[in-house]
């Protein structure tokens, strides 16, 4: 994701990329594929506006000023819609941002976006300017919708399910701590609305980690799980002296507050069967059992 420009001018511009109808057809493919860096290929460098020095991108800027070998004064992101200033990777002019080099007349980018100063070769990545969120986005434009609660572009199989949370994706990811807005991996939206990284999501499934980093609502149906500890429960009667303690829990998933029998397992919410409950305070009965179970 990148870049911000105005929607018909982008799309124009990518079209006539895309069918090679610019005065020298061949200019689009010289040094194709041969120049860029790991984040994208294209065949330009930028000069960052804020430390004057020239890089492939602004990841690549963001990657080496902020490494840990970096002083902690020093650390920055490049101000990316400020950049004034491009370099032909080909010829080595630097001149204003634009799509075509002025003195070899190269394509440095196959998709250029002139607001946000973004060049990519790869246009199967169907880039597409989402003119609420500001920047360009991978994927399709028909795919996807903007959620204007949210803040955000999401897949049109979420246009009807999706819960909105203002500005869910304007935060941190919960696992990595990396921006999520603008991040370059793929996201995904939990069912209680909060989001994260696929990534994340899977290396917490990995750890059988099944509830939101934020809110710790259940990330799935559990209704498996709760049959078996309903199970383990039945077989694991408690000792005499906890047979009448009862402390009151918050289900995690539907909100309720609740009085229940303690057991040593889990505790189950008697409004919604959930058992991702956590125990709030101690019952009232039996001071000596009350110390016990601190």
């Amino acid at each position: 994701m990148e870049g911000v420009c105005e929607t018909k001018s982008c799309t124009t511009e990518l079209k006539s990329v895309e069918f090679g109808n610019h005065e020298n057809g061949s200019l689009m493919e010289t040094g194709l594929g041969n120049y860029g860096c790991s984040h994208y290929r294209r065949r330009c460098k930028i000069r960052a506006p804020c430390c004057n020095e020239v890089f492939y991108c602004r990841h690549c800027h963001n990657e080496s000023k902020n490494s840990p070998e970096s002083s902690p004064l020093k650390q920055h992101d490049i101000p990316r819609h400020e950049v004034e200033k491009v370099i032909c990777s080909l010829c080595d002019t630097e001149q204003d941002v634009q799509q075509y080099c002025i003195n070899c007349g190269v394509c440095m980018g196959k998709y250029f976006c002139g607001k946000c100063k973004f060049f990519d070769d790869d246009v199967s990545k169907n880039q597409y300017h989402c003119v609420e969120c500001g920047i360009c986005r991978t994927g399709g434009k028909e795919n996807f919708f903007h959620c204007n609660k949210c803040g955000c572009c999401y897949s049109n199989l979420m246009r009807e399910v999706h819960r909105c949370i203002e500005k869910a994706m304007h935060h941190d990811c919960p696992i990595c701590f990396e921006f999520l807005f603008d991040t370059m991996k793929d996201v995904t939206v939990l069912p209680c609305g909060h989001t994260m990284h696929l990534g994340c999501l899977r290396e917490m499934e990995e750890h059988y980690r099944y509830s939101c980093p934020v809110c710790s609502k259940s990330i799935c149906d559990m209704s498996k799980l709760w049959r078996k500890l309903d199970k383990e429960i039945a077989s694991t009667p408690m000792p005499a002296v906890y047979q009448n303690k009862m402390v009151w829990i918050l289900c995690n998933d539907c909100g309720a507050t609740s009085n229940v029998q303690f057991h040593i397992v889990a505790h189950k919410c008697p409004s919604c069967e959930s058992y991702n409950t956590r125990q709030t305070r101690g019952g009232a009965v039996g001071g000596s059992c009350s110390e016990m179970v601190r």
